[in-house]
């Protein structure tokens, strides 16, 4: 069985759900440390002018070192309305905007308390628009009382995987050695951005990577999954 973990993102790029459906399981990392000005709380979408920052404002000072489970989003800004406003301006003229803008309206007219929440339930809905199918599992369910390369590994015997799939930046931190002594395979993962019509689009060559997920859907709607994988075959 192959498992896969990654700390619960806002709104996140292709790549991510492409590690997803390439698992057998997929573990939310919610006991992790958080980080600020990452994509745990923000993320890209194109505009007319180029490429902007959605950002979710948090509740950081006197915090300490705050798990992801425990973050708390800061409501005393409008970022619910901004957000939906940058999206409506952005994406407004795509041809498939209107069919999730119920979604959107109905996700920004919440009061979120926690950030893993806004996170998860986005995600989820992003899952099930691609048509990837993956069990998901919260390692505060889970239980972990390990850290780095010694966390995953917790996590794969508690799971009973036998595969590890990591992202292409494991490379710099994983200990390779580990793995191989406890007898669990780690492969990295490799993904190819697929190159899609965006709006504001002019050449193959004026093409945006790295944009939020929202972007494909937004473009191509019931096609997404298609281009996300190809001749409309996951893997």
């Amino acid at each position: 069985m192959i498992v896969s973990v990654h700390q619960p993102q806002y709104i996140p790029w292709l790549g991510y759900f492409d590690k997803i459906a390439k698992s057998d399981c997929f573990v939310f990392l919610d006991q992790v440390q958080f980080k600020e000005r990452e994509f745990q709380s923000r993320n890209k979408i194109r505009t007319k002018e180029g490429w902007i920052w959605l950002t979710v404002p948090v509740i950081s000072k006197g915090k300490g070192r705050q798990k992801i489970s425990e973050v708390e989003i800061n409501n005393d800004f409008p970022w619910c309305r901004e957000h939906l406003k940058s999206l409506e301006v952005s994406y407004g003229g795509s041809e498939f905007f209107e069919e999730y803008l119920p979604f959107l309206r109905e996700t920004y007219s919440k009061d979120w308390e926690k950030l893993v929440d806004l996170n998860v339930h986005i995600i989820k809905y992003l899952l099930e628009q691609l048509e990837i199918k993956t069990p998901i599992r919260f390692e505060s369910e889970i239980g972990t009382s390990k850290t780095s390369t010694e966390r995953i590994i917790e996590i794969c015997k508690k799971l009973k995987a036998d595969t590890y799939l990591s992202g292409s930046g494991g490379r710099e931190y994983l200990k390779e050695d580990v793995f191989i002594e406890e007898g669990i395979k780690l492969i990295y993962q490799d993904f190819v951005h697929p190159v899609y019509q965006q709006r504001f689009m002019k050449d193959e060559g004026d093409f945006m990577p790295h944009m939020s997920a929202l972007d494909l859907l937004f473009n191509l709607g019931p096609k997404a999954n298609q281009v996300l994988f190809r001749k409309g075959k996951k893997p």
